[in-house]
């Protein structure tokens, strides 16, 4: 991370802060390597508060650069006519990933816009926040295609999905994830949207031990998988997959969809294409949901794949 990078860097963001999004977005993705020098390094717009994010432990006396061009960027006339309020560091690279408060207060919890929706946010107390921007499209989607169904949202976390499909008139979701606490964030998330919660289960069991449970809720119109890249003892990416593909059928119904997605850089759209036609040939894929446009990668398969499948 050069002084050229840096440079680079402080160009980028305060173009940005010229004129700040209205809602959550990413501002800078150095991960898609696109930017030499700066791939570890994410810049995330949250209404107000900046959260930058280090992957890497810097050389040197990188940080300290770093941590003096923010500095410097959060005492110009440009953050200051952008009305944020906060900018953090956050050092993902360490244990707990802290977060360094380099400019106003750390707010514990902070509620940003997606779409219209509105999401609750851990900031300092947890590695992520509570919602990941590079799936934007991906809720949305969801919205314009949940009216009337029955929806079944694997690997929940926050309840995103949910919350997006509720939203657009979905008749009933299904939340499963092992980790109850991200579910009870989700019902605020739920809440925060004036949700009837009547419409919406939550499941807070290991997948793999629950197929049970879950059929029981179905027929399901709608099946969203999103799980981590791994899960210490639960779940492992190129191991588990196919163990849920191969459910799919007795879950899904005569004119179902399923929303596919990975989100390791080392695994390609072909994994979950090859896998489906393996494991549930009577789902067809349809199409690559595309990535928002501040996500850009050198490799289209090094982002996100959210694919679509079809019964029928």
């Amino acid at each position: 991370m050069t002084p050229a990078n840096l440079a680079l860097l402080h160009h980028h963001l305060s173009d940005a802060l010229s004129a700040p999004p209205s809602e959550a977005r990413r501002l800078f993705h150095g991960r898609g390597r696109c930017w030499e020098g700066l791939e570890h390094i994410t810049v995330d717009w949250l209404q107000g508060i900046m959260l930058v994010c280090l992957f890497r432990e810097p050389a040197g006396e990188e940080l300290n650069a770093l941590q003096v061009m923010l500095q410097q960027l959060s005492e110009s006339p440009t953050w200051r006519s952008s009305n944020a309020k906060s900018l953090l560091l956050q050092q993902r690279y360490l244990p707990d990933s802290p977060m360094l408060c380099m400019a106003g207060e750390l707010p514990e919890e902070w509620v940003i816009v997606e779409d219209g929706q509105r999401f609750l946010l851990d900031l300092g107390r947890k590695q992520n926040t509570g919602l990941f921007l590079d799936m934007r499209l991906g809720r949305r989607w969801v919205r314009d295609n949940a009216r009337g169904k029955r929806v079944l949202n694997l690997f929940a976390y926050t309840c995103g999905f949910s919350v997006s499909a509720l939203a657009g008139g979905a008749e009933h979701v299904v939340n499963l994830d092992m980790a109850k606490a991200a579910l009870s964030r989700g019902r605020d998330n739920h809440r925060l949207n004036e949700h009837d919660l009547s419409r919406v289960s939550f499941l807070g069991h290991e997948l793999f031990k629950s197929w049970g449970k879950v059929k029981r809720h179905g027929p399901y119109d709608l099946i969203i998988i999103d799980p981590p890249s791994f899960q210490k003892g639960s779940f492992a990416l190129t191991r588990d997959y196919q163990k849920i593909l191969r459910k799919l059928p007795e879950l899904l119904g005569p004119e179902g969809c399923v929303l596919a997605c990975v989100n390791d850089p080392t695994v390609g759209s072909d994994f979950l294409i090859s896998g489906m036609a393996s494991e549930a040939p009577e789902l067809r894929f349809e199409r690559r949901l595309e990535n928002p446009p501040e996500f850009p990668d050198a490799n289209p398969e090094g982002g996100l794949k959210a694919l679509l499948f079809r019964r029928g």
